[in-house]
Parts: C-alpha cells; sequence; structure tokens
C-alpha cells in the first residue's frame, strides 16, 4: 500500500527545506594524504600542525596484525605520544566511544586518529564529538546537527575501501540496550585530515573486501537514484559505480593488485562525497536495523539489500538506473530494461564476490526472526522517513515485502 498523499507531501517539503539548508552548510573536503607509503608521511605531517598527543582508535584485530606499527614507530620517532584504544568492534556501540573518550581526557590528548575501517573511525568521530559535547550523551546527538561544535583535529587513516567515513558528516552507533543502529549526521563531523594508503588493504581478507567494496557501491547507487542532486555528485556518483564495476572482481580475486586497490580506495572516498550531500536510502535504513538487531556486517547487508530495495523504487528509479547502466557498458534497451540490467549487473556482481541473495549469516541460513520484522520496519521508516530524498517513498507494506525478499 502506498504512503498517503499528506505523508507523501511532507515528506517532500522536508527534504525540499534540508536541500536549501545543505546550500548553507560549510562543506569541507579533508586534506588529503594520498597514494602507496602515505601513511610513512603522517607522523611528521601531525608534527608540523604542532600537536603532541593523539588518541589514536582502532580494533583490535588490526593491532594483532601489526598494521599500525609502523605508523606507531613513526609517531615515537617524531618525539609524538600516542594512546590507543582498541576496543572497537565491528559495529561500534556507545559504550565503546565512552571508553574512547576516557582515555582521550585522561591522556589530554590533542588530536584524534581513526584507524582501520568504518567502525574505528565512525567511533572516532563520536569520541571527538563528546570531547566538545561534554554535557549530551552520544544518544542525545543521534539525528541531524546535534554537535554543532568544531571537534578536536580529527585523522581518518581508512583500512578498507567501502564506508568512505573519511569524508563524510556522518557516523553510527549502536545502542547496546535497545539493540538499535542510528546515526549521528553533523558537518563538525567531517575529518580535518585524511590518508589514502591502498598498501593498508593489500591483507584485507576476501570478504572484507566485497562488503566494503559493496559498501560504496551501495553509496554512489543510493545517491544517484535520489532525486535531490547537484552536478557535482551526479558525476562522482557515476565515477564512483564505474571504479567499482571495473576493479572491485579484480580486488577480490587479487588481494595483491595494487592498481585495483587504488582505485577502490579511489571509489569509496568519491562515493562518500556524493551520499554526505545526496543522502542514502531504504538500503541503508534496513541495512542498520539488521545490523543493530544481529550485528551483520554493514556493507555485506547493504549488498544483499541493493537489489530488491531498488527493485521496489518501480519507474521512478528507472531513468537514473538506466544511466548507471550505460556507464557501465549496458547500451540496449528503452529505460526499464536498462535499469532491469543494471539490477541484474549487481547481482551478478553479488555472485562473483561470493554473496548470497538472502541474509544468511555464517552457520545460520535463516539470520532474520519474522518476529521482529514489525520492529525492524518501524526504525528504518522512522530513519529514512522523512529525511531521505529517495526516487519512490516506501511504507510499510513495501518493506515488509523486501525484508521477505531477503530472508
Amino acid at each position: 500500500m502506498p504512503v498517503s498523499l499528506w505523508w507523501w507531501a511532507a515528506c517532500r517539503a522536508f527534504q525540499g527545506v534540508m536541500y536549501v539548508v545543505a546550500l548553507f552548510i560549510p562543506w569541507r573536503r579533508p586534506e588529503l594524504l594520498k597514494g602507496p607509503g602515505a601513511i610513512s608521511k603522517l607522523p611528521a605531517f601531525i608534527k608540523g600542525k604542532r600537536l603532541q598527543r593523539g588518541l589514536i582508535v582502532t580494533d583490535g584485530v588490526l593491532m594483532r596484525l601489526g598494521l599500525l606499527d609502523s605508523f606507531i614507530s613513526g609517531m615515537k620517532d617524531e618525539g609524538l605520544e600516542v594512546f590507543i584504544y582498541q576496543g572497537v568492534t565491528p559495529n561500534p556501540t556507545e559504550e565503546e566511544v565512552e571508553e574512547g573518550l576516557k582515555q582521550y581526557l585522561d591522556n589530554q590528548c590533542d588530536h584524534i586518529i581513526g584507524f582501520g575501517g568504518g567502525s574505528p573511525i565512525d567511533c572516532a568521530k563520536l569520541v571527538g564529538a563528546r570531547v566538545v559535547r561534554p554535557n549530551k550523551t552520544v544518544k542525545q546527538m543521534g539525528g541531524v546537527f546535534k554537535v554543532l561544535r568544531e571537534l578536536p583535529p580529527l585523522f581518518a587513516v581508512p583500512t578498507t575501501a567501502g564506508t568512505g567515513t573519511e569524508c563524510t558528516l556522518g557516523a553510527v552507533v549502536v545502542d547496546t540496550k535497545a539493540k538499535e543502529k542510528y546515526p549521528v549526521e553533523d558537518p563538525s563531523l567531517f575529518p580535518h585530515y585524511a590518508v589514502l594508503d591502498p598498501c593498508l588493504t593489500l591483507t584485507l581478507p576476501k570478504f572484507d573486501t566485497a562488503a566494503t567494496g559493496m559498501d560504496a557501491l551501495s553509496h554512489a547507487v543510493e545517491a544517484y537514484v535520489n532525486i535531490l542532486q547537484t552536478e557535482q555528485t551526479e558525476r562522482d556518483a557515476i565515477t564512483a559505480v564505474k571504479l567499482v564495476f571495473e576493479n572491485l572482481r579484480n580486488a577480490y580475486n587479487d588481494g595483491s593488485d595494487l592498481e585495483a586497490r587504488t582505485k577502490m580506495m579511489d571509489a569509496s572516498y568519491i562515493a562518500g562525497l556524493a551520499f554526505t550531500r545526496a543522502y542514502v536510502g531504504y538500503v541503508h535504513a534496513i541495512s542498520h536495523t539488521l545490523s543493530g538487531l544481529y550485528d551483520l556486517p554493514h556493507g555485506y547487508a547493504n549488498a544483499v539489500l541493493l537489489p530488491p530495495v531498488l527493485e521496489a523504487y518501480g519507474p521512478p528509479a528507472h531513468r537514473r538506473l538506466a544511466n548507471l547502466a550505460e556507464a557501465i557498458g549496458i547500451s540496449k534497451g528503452n529505460d526499464a530494461e536498462r535499469a532491469q540490467k543494471f539490477i541484474q549487473a549487481i547481482r551478478d556482481l553479488n555472485a562473483a564476490l561470493d554473496i548470497p541473495e538472502t541474509m544468511s549469516w555464517k552457520e545460520e541460513k535463516h539470520v532474520i526472526n519474522k518476529d521482529d520484522i514489525p520492529l525492524m520496519v518501524s526504525r528504518a521508516l522512522s530513519e529514512a522517513n522523512p529525511l531521505y530524498p529517495v526516487p519512490t517513498i516506501l511504507g510499510a507494506e513495501e518493506l515488509i515485502e523486501i525484508i521477505k525478499q531477503i530472508m
């Protein structure tokens, strides 16, 4: 059942207001250190900013793998002090933000380095938000424009190619008690600096390569099909889609392919630029509920959800999906036919990456509990409507049908 006319009008009016507001947001791109070996330049760069005591926010896996060893040594060689919070999990929690905050304050740090995938970088952003908003909980900063304070110098060092959080104004976090994952979106969360070093992704496992790569694709596709665009977000989204289709298979099949890894890191960053301005859609809204309830990897959930959500949008999305089809070399057919071929190309890419069409995870073939569906739908609609300028505003029945398709 479609949404009511008054709710459709209310959503579109809200999105129009947000589009106008966005014209006045101080959009900031991070200052970049880019290319193979760029991470080796970061210690001297930080010293040049006259910073001294850094909190590194990362996870235990990266520490055990030794991925930070040379960077930490370089920091010490420059006479800089580092303090490490390595408790971040794949879906960062409010408690982890508070633990990172305690280390920052106890050690009188003056800058923050998010080192890892999207989870450590998001956690680092929210630690910074708590530093400047000591009287607000993370939950109270959930939603849009509730930080509004300049963060301490924030460095983003992604070790995956997909989340794009190194250039966005958002972070996501889990309320463990409610099993709810929610976004915090504020211009202050743009990192000040980012390091795009593809060498940091060379040892990324195949599953993580696939999941994060499809995360980048979902960012670009959702941004492009949304109805409120700028010429720049359109260009960025198309560029990112092409880069993913041209390079993700190679990065997945040969993790040592530095060119493919470099292009995927570019795709992640460019897609981040697109969706932080043009927003995402129901793929992310549903994916966040799945991650909150079942602790599923975000990019994996996005990959499974992307085809059925695009199909649910129907004719209003066909022209833009047809444009994306043409961008990846699909030129035959009318808009509806090319749109369907593009969705099939996503399914084919998922299959090549060993990502199933349903939400199976580890040893569980059926992850989603049907009793959770009403809660999932409620949370997804609350996140998406009225904020996300999707091509078709969906209601509860449409979301239930999408979820049933992936069970």
